[in-house]
């Protein structure tokens, strides 16, 4: 199971973003919306000074798995969405967005986004790796 020590982060004066690998779903909602910043050709593949910080917290929000997140250097964190909202995808993946308290092997994670397993085949439960048919 990923968990906090396996994220690396990329720092700014104004704001970190921090990547979890194990959690990509490679939606490439980053590369899209900042290709200036997320480049998967480059290293480190995140260049976070290379956008404004609200614009790179608003890309981050996109992430649909949470493996991308961003912490605002004066404290300011990611907004909850509201209402809660889980939709399950065609091969039964759950994404699930808003206030959220994730059990896992670790104990329980806050959350705001994030893609749960369906099918009870992934390695990182309970979030989806794409090893089962719900990440097909």
């Amino acid at each position: 199971m990923s968990g906090a020590s396996d994220r690396k982060a990329y720092r700014t004066e104004s704001i970190t973003v921090t990547f979890e690998a194990g959690r990509c779903l490679h939606a490439a909602a980053c590369v899209h919306g900042l290709p200036e910043v997320f480049d998967t050709t480059r290293r480190p593949w995140i260049q976070p000074d290379r956008a404004a910080a609200d614009r790179l917290a608003e890309v981050v929000r996109r992430c649909p798995s949470g493996a991308l997140q961003y912490e605002r250097a004066d404290g300011g964190t990611e907004a909850v969405d509201g209402p809660t909202t889980i939709t399950r995808g065609s091969t039964g993946q759950l994404t699930v967005r808003g206030e959220l308290s994730v059990d896992t092997p670790h104990g329980p994670r806050a959350e705001t986004r994030v893609v749960l397993c369906g099918c009870g085949q992934s390695r990182l439960q309970p979030y989806c790796d794409h090893a089962g048919p719900c990440g097909r």
